[in-house]
């Protein structure tokens, strides 16, 4: 079984490094400087941002569907980064070191699948719940916070 990890497009995000602070929290974002590593993952490079780095939180709809699991929360994004591809079967090291939800949903976008596990089993969870049929997409969650990180999709 294939699958591949998307990270979101930096291009929705990079206009808004263009703004002041002031424009920023009119929209509910702030914009940060890292103190800590890990501990601001990125979700267009789907990795830890360095300290020191200029990031900003970022109210997303990152699951827009017509159905009630719609949902929309907290995400990261570093300045001048370029959405990261990722090879078939690829698994970012950022999720290695992080308690993780896995949410699988079907093509109406209902949750249909919930595992909760640590990040290095990040293969073996995808593969099992795709062994449903039903499973058209995943949704990978930092399990504590409840944030939002990728989205993997079978492929061939």
């Amino acid at each position: 079984m294939n699958f591949r990890i998307q990270a979101l497009n930096n291009q929705e995000f990079e206009p808004l490094f263009e703004l002041s602070d002031v424009e920023l929290e009119k929209l509910g974002i702030k914009r940060m400087i890292v103190d800590e590593n890990p501990g601001y993952p990125c979700r267009v490079s789907l990795k830890d941002a360095n300290i020191g780095e200029e990031v900003i939180l970022v109210p997303y709809d990152f699951h827009k569907t017509n159905s009630p699991y719609q949902s929309r929360g907290p995400i990261f994004v570093r300045k001048g980064i370029v959405t990261k591809v990722f090879k078939k079967n690829e698994i970012p090291i950022m999720l290695n070191h992080r308690l993780l939800s896995y949410r699988g949903y079907d093509k109406d976008g209902f949750m249909k699948e919930v595992v909760t596990e640590k990040g290095i089993h990040t293969r073996g969870v995808i593969e099992t719940i795709f062994k449903n049929p039903e499973i058209e997409y995943i949704h990978i969650h930092n399990a504590s916070p409840g944030c939002y990180n990728c989205e993997v999709r079978r492929v061939d």
